[in-house]
């Protein structure tokens, strides 16, 4: 693994065996990923990415405006998102089954005494597991239909830098577990963008003619997105 730097900004450089030079600013702090056909000089990597530096720094510059949470305790009056609603925490400790219940404005978390912090989070993640999930079959039996597209395959999953992916050639769907945390408009956002992939491979303007056909309000429901607080998670590349 390579670096690249143009001016303040130090970037990871990849040689991959592609077509395209692709540029990618990660969250949460706006890390550069640039990827790069293996032969691609290195002064042609440079051109590319100067001509981009606009956009680099607009996309480093809305990741530095999000708010944040802090590390998760996992103790009562700690604040939780579901759905794109702020919770308070409850825990509550006592013998039995494991489980969690939402009401007032608390979700409140059911353990046994002496739960460690790993597994009360461990709790609520299966939780918004199982609700993503159940969300997820009802969209897809709308759209799927809806688009004259099927996916072979889909499941859920912790994701570091992106909100859903599909691979193209399997027809398999990925979405992010942390999308429980985000309004429902934001999951519907991403599962349609994902679907018209099955449609249209790249982010091309035929790609956005799609998304505006079936979500004429998908630009609206990105910046919703991207204004939500971000993770807790220790992002590692």
């Amino acid at each position: 693994m390579a670096t690249l730097e143009i001016g303040p900004i130090t970037m990871q450089l990849n040689r991959k065996a592609i077509k395209n030079l692709h540029i990618s600013v990660l969250p949460p702090d706006g890390r550069v990923r640039v990827s790069a056909p293996e032969s691609m000089t290195e002064t042609a990597i440079r051109m590319a990415v100067i001509s981009r530096l606009p956009w680099i720094k607009k996309q480093q510059s809305d990741f530095a405006k999000q708010p944040r949470q802090s590390d998760r305790e996992m103790v009562s009056g700690e604040c939780h998102y579901l759905w794109g609603k702020r919770y308070r925490l409850n825990v509550v400790e006592r013998s039995g089954r494991h489980e969690v219940k939402i009401g007032r404005g608390k979700i409140h978390l059911y353990v046994n005494p002496g739960t460690s912090l790993e597994n009360k989070a461990l709790v609520l993640s299966a939780y918004c597991r199982v609700g993503l999930k159940a969300r997820i079959v009802s969209l897809l039996e709308y759209w799927q239909s809806e688009m004259g597209v099927e996916a072979a395959s889909w499941g859920v999953k912790k994701m570091k830098t992106k909100w859903g992916s599909c691979n193209t050639e399997a027809k398999r769907i990925w979405l992010n577990l942390e999308l429980a945390k985000k309004p429902p408009e934001c999951l519907e956002y991403i599962l349609v963008h994902e679907l018209v992939h099955l449609l249209e491979r790249k982010h091309s303007e035929r790609f956005k003619a799609y998304m505006d056909k079936f979500l004429p309000d998908w630009k609206e429901r990105r910046n919703l997105l991207n204004r939500m607080p971000l993770a807790h998670n220790h992002w590692v590349y």
